[in-house]
Protein backbone atom coordinates (compact mmCIF):
# COMPACT_ATOMS: atom_id res chain seq x y z
CA UNK A 1 0.00 0.00 0.00
CA UNK A 2 1.14 3.56 -0.68
CA UNK A 3 3.04 5.83 1.71
CA UNK A 4 1.19 9.09 2.40
CA UNK A 5 2.80 12.29 3.67
CA UNK A 6 0.46 14.85 5.26
CA UNK A 7 1.75 18.45 5.44
CA UNK A 8 -0.71 20.41 7.59
CA UNK A 9 -0.30 22.59 10.68
CA UNK A 10 -3.66 21.45 12.14
CA UNK A 11 -2.36 18.70 14.40
CA UNK A 12 -5.80 17.33 15.20
CA UNK A 13 -6.68 17.00 11.51
CA UNK A 14 -3.35 15.39 10.67
CA UNK A 15 -3.77 12.91 13.54
CA UNK A 16 -7.34 11.98 12.61
CA UNK A 17 -6.44 11.63 8.91
CA UNK A 18 -3.45 9.52 9.83
CA UNK A 19 -5.57 7.24 12.02
CA UNK A 20 -8.23 6.82 9.30
CA UNK A 21 -5.72 6.21 6.51
CA UNK A 22 -3.72 3.69 8.53
CA UNK A 23 -6.95 1.80 9.11
CA UNK A 24 -7.21 1.59 5.30
CA UNK A 25 -3.72 0.12 5.07
CA UNK A 26 -1.73 3.24 4.20
CA UNK A 27 1.59 4.10 5.84
CA UNK A 28 1.31 7.71 7.03
CA UNK A 29 3.77 10.35 8.20
CA UNK A 30 3.07 14.02 8.83
CA UNK A 31 4.76 17.40 9.09
CA UNK A 32 3.40 20.69 10.43
CA UNK A 33 5.41 23.12 8.26
CA UNK A 34 6.25 23.35 4.60
CA UNK A 35 10.00 23.12 5.15
CA UNK A 36 9.66 20.07 7.39
CA UNK A 37 7.33 18.46 4.88
CA UNK A 38 9.67 19.15 1.98
CA UNK A 39 12.57 17.60 3.91
CA UNK A 40 10.45 14.56 4.80
CA UNK A 41 9.36 14.14 1.19
CA UNK A 42 12.92 14.30 -0.10
CA UNK A 43 14.12 11.85 2.53
CA UNK A 44 11.38 9.22 2.11
CA UNK A 45 9.99 9.83 -1.43
CA UNK A 46 6.33 9.12 -0.48
CA UNK A 47 3.80 7.72 -2.93
CA UNK A 48 1.53 10.74 -2.43
CA UNK A 49 1.50 14.07 -0.56
CA UNK A 50 -1.50 15.80 1.05
CA UNK A 51 -0.52 19.49 1.20
CA UNK A 52 -2.36 22.25 3.03
CA UNK A 53 -2.82 25.51 1.14
CA UNK A 54 -1.91 27.70 4.11
CA UNK A 55 1.13 26.82 6.23
CA UNK A 56 2.93 28.70 9.02
CA UNK A 57 6.06 29.23 6.93
CA UNK A 58 4.54 30.05 3.56
CA UNK A 59 2.00 29.36 0.86
CA UNK A 60 1.21 25.75 0.05
CA UNK A 61 1.34 26.69 -3.64
CA UNK A 62 4.98 27.69 -3.28
CA UNK A 63 5.78 24.43 -1.54
CA UNK A 64 3.85 22.64 -4.28
CA UNK A 65 6.29 24.10 -6.81
CA UNK A 66 9.25 22.93 -4.75
CA UNK A 67 7.78 19.46 -4.27
CA UNK A 68 7.11 19.12 -8.00
CA UNK A 69 10.69 20.18 -8.69
CA UNK A 70 12.21 17.74 -6.18
CA UNK A 71 9.82 14.81 -6.82
CA UNK A 72 8.19 15.35 -10.22
CA UNK A 73 6.54 11.92 -10.30
CA UNK A 74 4.91 12.15 -6.85
CA UNK A 75 1.23 13.21 -6.98
CA UNK A 76 0.26 16.08 -4.66
CA UNK A 77 -3.31 16.69 -3.46
CA UNK A 78 -3.96 20.18 -2.09
CA UNK A 79 -6.29 20.60 0.92
CA UNK A 80 -7.71 23.78 2.40
CA UNK A 81 -10.42 25.05 4.70
CA UNK A 82 -11.12 27.80 2.22
CA UNK A 83 -13.29 27.03 -0.80
CA UNK A 84 -11.19 29.22 -3.06
CA UNK A 85 -11.89 28.29 -6.68
CA UNK A 86 -9.05 30.47 -7.95
CA UNK A 87 -6.61 28.69 -5.61
CA UNK A 88 -7.90 25.32 -6.82
CA UNK A 89 -7.33 26.30 -10.45
CA UNK A 90 -3.85 27.61 -9.62
CA UNK A 91 -2.98 24.40 -7.76
CA UNK A 92 -3.98 22.18 -10.69
CA UNK A 93 -2.21 24.44 -13.18
CA UNK A 94 0.93 24.20 -11.09
CA UNK A 95 0.86 20.41 -11.07
CA UNK A 96 -1.44 19.31 -8.22
CA UNK A 97 -3.35 16.10 -8.94
CA UNK A 98 -6.50 17.40 -7.22
CA UNK A 99 -7.85 19.89 -4.68
CA UNK A 100 -10.04 19.06 -1.68
CA UNK A 101 -11.88 21.55 0.54
CA UNK A 102 -12.12 20.95 4.29
CA UNK A 103 -14.12 19.39 5.77
CA UNK A 104 -14.09 16.59 3.24
CA UNK A 105 -15.60 13.15 3.45
CA UNK A 106 -13.15 10.29 4.05
CA UNK A 107 -14.63 8.34 1.16
CA UNK A 108 -13.99 11.27 -1.18
CA UNK A 109 -10.40 11.42 0.01
CA UNK A 110 -9.92 7.67 -0.49
CA UNK A 111 -11.30 7.88 -4.03
CA UNK A 112 -8.88 10.71 -4.81
CA UNK A 113 -5.93 8.84 -3.28
CA UNK A 114 -6.71 5.66 -5.20
CA UNK A 115 -7.08 7.58 -8.45
CA UNK A 116 -3.77 9.37 -7.89
CA UNK A 117 -1.83 6.24 -6.97
CA UNK A 118 -3.39 4.33 -9.89
CA UNK A 119 -2.38 7.04 -12.34
CA UNK A 120 1.13 7.01 -10.91
CA UNK A 121 1.25 3.21 -11.18
CA UNK A 122 0.12 3.33 -14.81
CA UNK A 123 2.70 6.01 -15.65
CA UNK A 124 5.42 3.87 -14.08
CA UNK A 125 4.18 0.81 -15.97
CA UNK A 126 4.32 2.70 -19.26
CA UNK A 127 7.80 4.01 -18.48
CA UNK A 128 9.03 0.52 -17.58
CA UNK A 129 7.45 -0.96 -20.69
CA UNK A 130 9.12 1.64 -22.91
CA UNK A 131 12.42 1.09 -21.12
CA UNK A 132 12.21 -2.68 -21.56
CA UNK A 133 11.21 -2.31 -25.21
CA UNK A 134 14.10 0.08 -25.77
CA UNK A 135 16.52 -2.38 -24.20
CA UNK A 136 15.21 -5.29 -26.25
CA UNK A 137 14.96 -3.25 -29.45
CA UNK A 138 18.59 -2.08 -29.35
CA UNK A 139 20.03 -5.51 -28.52
CA UNK A 140 20.42 -6.78 -32.06
CA UNK A 141 22.45 -9.81 -33.11
CA UNK A 142 22.53 -13.54 -33.70
CA UNK A 143 26.21 -14.46 -33.39
CA UNK A 144 27.21 -17.06 -30.77
CA UNK A 145 28.91 -14.45 -28.51
CA UNK A 146 25.78 -12.29 -28.65
CA UNK A 147 23.44 -15.23 -27.95
CA UNK A 148 25.61 -16.17 -24.98
CA UNK A 149 25.40 -12.57 -23.76
CA UNK A 150 21.60 -12.59 -24.01
CA UNK A 151 21.38 -15.84 -22.07
CA UNK A 152 23.61 -14.39 -19.34
CA UNK A 153 21.44 -11.27 -19.20
CA UNK A 154 18.32 -13.41 -18.70
CA UNK A 155 19.96 -15.56 -16.02
CA UNK A 156 21.44 -12.65 -14.10
CA UNK A 157 18.25 -10.62 -14.37
CA UNK A 158 16.13 -13.45 -12.98
CA UNK A 159 18.63 -14.23 -10.21
CA UNK A 160 18.88 -12.66 -6.77
CA UNK A 161 22.37 -11.31 -7.54
CA UNK A 162 22.53 -7.81 -6.13
CA UNK A 163 26.03 -6.95 -7.38
CA UNK A 164 26.96 -7.26 -11.05
CA UNK A 165 30.14 -6.12 -12.78
CA UNK A 166 30.09 -5.47 -16.54
CA UNK A 167 33.50 -5.48 -18.21
CA UNK A 168 34.31 -4.59 -21.78
CA UNK A 169 35.66 -2.02 -24.17
CA UNK A 170 34.03 1.37 -24.63
CA UNK A 171 31.04 1.34 -26.94
CA UNK A 172 30.07 -2.30 -26.43
CA UNK A 173 26.68 -1.41 -24.93
CA UNK A 174 27.22 -1.86 -21.20
CA UNK A 175 24.48 0.64 -20.30
CA UNK A 176 22.07 -1.18 -22.60
CA UNK A 177 22.88 -4.52 -20.99
CA UNK A 178 22.43 -3.00 -17.53
CA UNK A 179 18.93 -1.85 -18.51
CA UNK A 180 18.16 -5.28 -19.94
CA UNK A 181 19.25 -7.00 -16.70
CA UNK A 182 16.98 -4.62 -14.79
CA UNK A 183 14.07 -5.25 -17.17
CA UNK A 184 14.41 -9.05 -16.81
CA UNK A 185 14.50 -9.07 -13.01
CA UNK A 186 12.14 -8.94 -10.08
CA UNK A 187 13.10 -5.28 -9.62
CA UNK A 188 11.80 -4.31 -13.07
CA UNK A 189 8.90 -2.47 -11.41
CA UNK A 190 11.36 -0.34 -9.49
CA UNK A 191 13.43 2.58 -10.79
CA UNK A 192 16.53 2.29 -12.98
CA UNK A 193 18.95 5.04 -11.94
CA UNK A 194 22.14 5.66 -13.91
CA UNK A 195 25.19 7.75 -13.04
CA UNK A 196 28.36 8.16 -15.08
CA UNK A 197 31.19 8.31 -12.56
CA UNK A 198 33.50 10.02 -15.08
CA UNK A 199 31.14 12.86 -15.96
CA UNK A 200 31.18 14.75 -12.65
CA UNK A 201 33.90 16.60 -10.71
CA UNK A 202 35.16 14.68 -7.70
CA UNK A 203 33.52 17.00 -5.16
CA UNK A 204 30.08 16.45 -6.71
CA UNK A 205 30.11 12.67 -7.20
CA UNK A 206 29.44 11.93 -3.52
CA UNK A 207 26.55 14.41 -3.39
CA UNK A 208 25.12 12.94 -6.58
CA UNK A 209 25.32 9.39 -5.23
CA UNK A 210 24.38 9.83 -1.59
CA UNK A 211 22.77 13.28 -1.37
CA UNK A 212 23.66 16.38 0.60
CA UNK A 213 22.11 18.75 3.10
CA UNK A 214 21.59 22.39 2.22
CA UNK A 215 24.73 24.40 2.87
CA UNK A 216 26.92 21.30 3.33
CA UNK A 217 29.35 22.46 0.62
CA UNK A 218 29.94 25.49 -1.58
CA UNK A 219 27.08 25.78 -4.02
CA UNK A 220 24.71 23.52 -2.06
CA UNK A 221 21.87 26.04 -2.05
CA UNK A 222 19.24 23.35 -1.49
CA UNK A 223 18.97 19.82 -0.19
CA UNK A 224 19.98 17.18 -2.74
CA UNK A 225 18.38 13.74 -2.87
CA UNK A 226 21.01 11.12 -3.70
CA UNK A 227 20.68 8.64 -6.54
CA UNK A 228 21.01 5.81 -4.01
CA UNK A 229 17.77 7.05 -2.44
CA UNK A 230 16.03 7.24 -5.81
CA UNK A 231 17.20 3.72 -6.73
CA UNK A 232 15.65 2.12 -3.63
CA UNK A 233 13.69 -0.96 -4.74
CA UNK A 234 15.27 -0.89 -8.20
CA UNK A 235 18.68 -0.78 -9.85
CA UNK A 236 21.60 1.64 -9.45
CA UNK A 237 23.89 1.60 -12.49
CA UNK A 238 27.40 2.94 -11.90
CA UNK A 239 28.96 3.48 -15.32
CA UNK A 240 32.72 4.10 -15.53
CA UNK A 241 33.09 2.91 -11.92
CA UNK A 242 36.86 2.71 -12.41
CA UNK A 243 36.93 6.52 -12.45
CA UNK A 244 35.74 6.85 -8.85
CA UNK A 245 38.30 8.64 -6.65
CA UNK A 246 39.73 6.52 -3.82
CA UNK A 247 38.04 8.41 -0.93
CA UNK A 248 34.61 7.77 -2.43
CA UNK A 249 35.44 4.13 -3.13
CA UNK A 250 35.48 3.54 0.65
CA UNK A 251 32.01 5.06 1.03
CA UNK A 252 30.68 3.03 -1.89
CA UNK A 253 32.09 -0.12 -0.29
CA UNK A 254 30.22 0.68 2.93
CA UNK A 255 26.98 1.16 0.98
CA UNK A 256 27.47 -2.15 -0.84
CA UNK A 257 28.03 -4.01 2.42
CA UNK A 258 24.79 -3.12 4.20
CA UNK A 259 22.89 -0.60 2.05
CA UNK A 260 23.54 2.28 4.45
CA UNK A 261 24.95 5.68 3.58
CA UNK A 262 25.01 9.21 4.97
CA UNK A 263 24.26 12.30 2.88
CA UNK A 264 26.91 15.01 3.06
CA UNK A 265 26.27 17.21 6.09
CA UNK A 266 23.65 14.90 7.60
CA UNK A 267 23.81 13.55 11.13
CA UNK A 268 21.84 10.40 10.34
CA UNK A 269 22.30 7.46 8.03
CA UNK A 270 19.81 6.28 5.43
CA UNK A 271 19.40 2.88 3.82
CA UNK A 272 18.46 1.77 0.32
CA UNK A 273 17.85 -1.68 -1.13
CA UNK A 274 19.05 -1.63 -4.74
CA UNK A 275 20.72 -3.98 -7.17
CA UNK A 276 24.03 -2.35 -8.07
CA UNK A 277 25.40 -2.88 -11.57
CA UNK A 278 28.84 -1.41 -12.15
CA UNK A 279 30.56 -1.10 -15.52
CA UNK A 280 34.06 -0.23 -16.66
CA UNK A 281 36.34 -0.49 -19.67
CA UNK A 282 39.35 -0.53 -17.37
CA UNK A 283 41.26 -3.60 -16.14
CA UNK A 284 40.23 -3.31 -12.51
CA UNK A 285 42.54 -6.11 -11.41
CA UNK A 286 45.47 -4.13 -12.83
CA UNK A 287 44.10 -0.98 -11.18
CA UNK A 288 44.07 -2.84 -7.86
CA UNK A 289 47.70 -3.88 -8.32
CA UNK A 290 48.60 -0.27 -9.14
CA UNK A 291 46.84 1.00 -6.02
CA UNK A 292 44.30 3.01 -8.01
CA UNK A 293 41.31 0.88 -7.05
CA UNK A 294 40.46 -0.70 -3.72
CA UNK A 295 40.86 -4.46 -3.68
CA UNK A 296 37.97 -4.98 -1.24
CA UNK A 297 35.66 -2.87 -3.43
CA UNK A 298 36.70 -4.83 -6.52
CA UNK A 299 35.76 -8.12 -4.89
CA UNK A 300 32.51 -6.65 -3.52
CA UNK A 301 31.48 -5.50 -6.99
CA UNK A 302 32.72 -8.63 -8.71
CA UNK A 303 30.08 -11.01 -7.33
CA UNK A 304 28.69 -11.75 -10.80
CA UNK A 305 30.88 -10.76 -13.73
CA UNK A 306 29.74 -10.38 -17.32
CA UNK A 307 32.17 -9.67 -20.14
CA UNK A 308 30.87 -7.76 -23.13
CA UNK A 309 32.04 -9.09 -26.51
CA UNK A 310 33.71 -6.54 -28.77
CA UNK A 311 31.95 -5.89 -32.06
CA UNK A 312 34.86 -7.41 -34.03
CA UNK A 313 34.17 -10.69 -32.19
CA UNK A 314 30.52 -10.79 -33.30
CA UNK A 315 31.00 -11.54 -37.02
CA UNK A 316 27.87 -10.93 -39.10
CA UNK A 317 26.22 -8.93 -36.31
CA UNK A 318 28.03 -5.93 -37.81
CA UNK A 319 25.74 -6.04 -40.85
CA UNK A 320 22.62 -6.72 -38.79
CA UNK A 321 23.38 -3.70 -36.62
CA UNK A 322 24.23 -1.52 -39.63
CA UNK A 323 20.82 -2.28 -41.17
CA UNK A 324 19.10 -1.80 -37.82
CA UNK A 325 20.67 1.65 -37.34
CA UNK A 326 19.94 2.55 -40.99
CA UNK A 327 16.23 1.85 -40.42
CA UNK A 328 16.24 3.68 -37.10
CA UNK A 329 17.88 6.85 -38.38
CA UNK A 330 15.80 6.73 -41.53
CA UNK A 331 12.72 6.95 -39.30
CA UNK A 332 14.29 9.71 -37.22
CA UNK A 333 15.19 11.77 -40.30
CA UNK A 334 11.95 10.86 -42.11
CA UNK A 335 13.79 9.56 -45.14
CA UNK A 336 14.57 6.28 -46.82
CA UNK A 337 17.29 4.34 -44.98
CA UNK A 338 20.77 4.17 -46.43
CA UNK A 339 21.76 0.85 -48.00
CA UNK A 340 25.19 -0.74 -48.23
CA UNK A 341 26.59 -2.29 -51.38
CA UNK A 342 28.22 -5.73 -51.09
CA UNK A 343 31.63 -4.03 -51.40
CA UNK A 344 30.80 -1.65 -48.55
CA UNK A 345 29.54 -4.55 -46.44
CA UNK A 346 32.88 -6.29 -46.99
CA UNK A 347 34.65 -3.19 -45.67
CA UNK A 348 32.36 -3.10 -42.63
CA UNK A 349 33.08 -6.75 -41.89
CA UNK A 350 36.84 -6.27 -42.25
CA UNK A 351 37.01 -3.20 -40.01
CA UNK A 352 38.21 -3.82 -36.42
CA UNK A 353 35.72 -1.34 -34.86
CA UNK A 354 37.84 0.08 -32.03
CA UNK A 355 34.80 2.13 -30.99
CA UNK A 356 32.54 -0.93 -31.15
CA UNK A 357 28.76 -0.55 -31.55
CA UNK A 358 28.92 3.15 -30.70
CA UNK A 359 31.31 3.74 -33.61
CA UNK A 360 29.02 1.85 -36.01
CA UNK A 361 25.92 3.67 -34.79
CA UNK A 362 27.56 7.08 -35.18
CA UNK A 363 28.78 6.15 -38.67
CA UNK A 364 25.31 5.13 -39.86
CA UNK A 365 23.75 8.25 -38.33
CA UNK A 366 26.28 10.46 -40.12
CA UNK A 367 25.75 8.66 -43.43
CA UNK A 368 21.97 9.04 -43.07
CA UNK A 369 22.20 12.77 -42.38
CA UNK A 370 24.65 13.47 -45.20
CA UNK A 371 23.15 11.12 -47.78
CA UNK A 372 19.59 10.12 -46.95
CA UNK A 373 18.44 7.05 -48.86
CA UNK A 374 21.75 6.67 -50.66
CA UNK A 375 23.42 3.44 -51.67
CA UNK A 376 26.65 3.44 -49.69
CA UNK A 377 29.78 2.17 -51.42
CA UNK A 378 33.34 1.79 -50.09
CA UNK A 379 34.27 5.33 -51.18
CA UNK A 380 31.49 6.73 -48.95
CA UNK A 381 33.07 5.19 -45.85
CA UNK A 382 35.79 6.92 -43.79
CA UNK A 383 39.31 6.60 -45.24
CA UNK A 384 40.63 4.82 -42.14
CA UNK A 385 38.10 2.04 -42.71
CA UNK A 386 39.42 1.46 -46.25
CA UNK A 387 43.06 1.39 -45.10
CA UNK A 388 45.10 -1.82 -45.38
CA UNK A 389 45.08 -4.25 -42.49
CA UNK A 390 47.50 -3.53 -39.60
CA UNK A 391 51.20 -3.92 -40.35
CA UNK A 392 53.40 -6.59 -38.85
CA UNK A 393 54.54 -4.02 -36.28
CA UNK A 394 51.07 -3.96 -34.76
CA UNK A 395 50.35 -7.69 -35.00
CA UNK A 396 50.50 -9.65 -31.77
CA UNK A 397 49.81 -6.67 -29.56
CA UNK A 398 47.17 -7.10 -26.87
CA UNK A 399 43.78 -5.48 -27.19
CA UNK A 400 44.56 -3.63 -23.97
CA UNK A 401 47.69 -2.09 -25.51
CA UNK A 402 45.77 -1.02 -28.61
CA UNK A 403 42.97 0.45 -26.49
CA UNK A 404 45.43 2.40 -24.33
CA UNK A 405 47.17 3.77 -27.44
CA UNK A 406 43.85 4.78 -28.99
CA UNK A 407 42.74 6.46 -25.77
CA UNK A 408 46.06 8.31 -25.50
CA UNK A 409 45.81 9.47 -29.11
CA UNK A 410 42.27 10.80 -28.51
CA UNK A 411 43.39 12.64 -25.35
CA UNK A 412 46.26 14.27 -27.20
CA UNK A 413 43.98 15.22 -30.11
CA UNK A 414 41.43 16.80 -27.76
CA UNK A 415 44.16 18.75 -25.97
CA UNK A 416 45.51 20.03 -29.29
CA UNK A 417 42.04 21.10 -30.43
CA UNK A 418 41.54 22.85 -27.08
CA UNK A 419 44.88 24.65 -27.35
CA UNK A 420 46.13 22.86 -24.25
CA UNK A 421 43.16 23.98 -22.12
CA UNK A 422 42.21 20.92 -20.09
CA UNK A 423 38.73 22.11 -19.19
CA UNK A 424 37.85 22.57 -22.87
CA UNK A 425 39.48 19.24 -23.77
CA UNK A 426 37.31 17.52 -21.16
CA UNK A 427 34.21 19.09 -22.73
CA UNK A 428 35.27 17.84 -26.18
CA UNK A 429 35.65 14.30 -24.81
CA UNK A 430 32.45 14.46 -22.77
CA UNK A 431 34.15 13.74 -19.44
CA UNK A 432 34.88 15.79 -16.32
CA UNK A 433 38.12 17.74 -15.88
CA UNK A 434 39.05 15.44 -13.00
CA UNK A 435 38.47 12.32 -15.12
CA UNK A 436 40.68 13.86 -17.84
CA UNK A 437 43.41 14.53 -15.29
CA UNK A 438 43.28 10.95 -14.00
CA UNK A 439 43.49 9.53 -17.54
CA UNK A 440 46.40 11.78 -18.48
CA UNK A 441 48.26 10.61 -15.38
CA UNK A 442 47.48 6.96 -16.12
CA UNK A 443 48.38 7.07 -19.81
CA UNK A 444 51.21 9.56 -19.67
CA UNK A 445 49.63 11.76 -22.36
CA UNK A 446 51.24 15.20 -22.68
Amino acid sequence: MADILIIDDETSLANSLGFALRAEGYAVTSASTGEAGLAAAQASAPSLVLLDLRLPDGSGLDFLDRLRSALPDTPVVMISAHGDTRAAVQAVKRGAFDYLTKPFDLDDLLVTLRAATERQRMAQEIARYREAELARGEMVGESPPFEALLESVRRIGASSASRVLLLGESGTGKALVARAIHAHGARARGPFVEVNCASLPEHLIEAELFGAEKGSYTGADQKRVGLATLADGGTLFLDEVGELPLPLQAKLLHFLEDGSYRPIGSARSLTADARVIAATNRDLAAEVRAGAFREDLFYRLNVVQLRMPALRERGGDVLLLARHFAARYGRDERCAPVQFTPEAEAVLLAHRWPGNVRELRNLVERLTILGPGRSIGPDDLPPEMRAPTPSAATEGRSIGDELAETEKRLLEKALREAGGHRGRAAEILGISRHALKRRIQRLGAF
